[in-house]
């Protein structure tokens, strides 16, 4: 699992670089500035997250390491940058704003990816 989660930041990382330039480029005259401005939060809500995943898939692969808090918090962050950046690029390109109903449940996935990766610390310091 701590494998996969790494090849997800991977890929996530490369995406928000992709769809970073596509923004900047190909959208730029497509959409008005709201709209921009939306996909360049999506853009660095993924990329932040991004990080986050390939750190943590590596503390996780540290010895000695209890791995369940990490695999949790790694998919975590999954689901949110799935859900809630998705949702943003989605709405930055004219999706219906019900759209915009998915952008919370990926904040609270985000959120708790925090909270697991803290618990994973908590875990590793209660032990030292």
């Amino acid at each position: 699992m701590l494998r996969n989660l790494g090849i997800a930041a991977a890929v996530f990382g490369a995406a928000a670089v992709a769809l970073g330039a596509f923004g900047a480029h190909a959208l730029r005259g497509e959409l008005d500035v709201a709209a921009i401005q939306v996909w360049h939060t999506a853009v660095e809500y993924q990329f932040w997250h991004a990080l986050a995943l390939a750190l943590l898939a590596i503390a996780g692969f540290a010895p000695a390491r209890d791995a369940r808090w990490w695999r949790a918090s790694g998919l975590a962050f999954v689901v949110g940058i799935t859900l809630f950046c998705g949702s943003l690029y989605a709405l930055a390109l004219g999706a219906p704003h019900w759209v915009g109903a998915i952008t919370p449940l990926g904040g609270i996935c985000l959120i708790s990816g925090w909270l697991l990766l803290g618990l994973a610390f908590w875990c590793v310091a209660a032990k030292d």
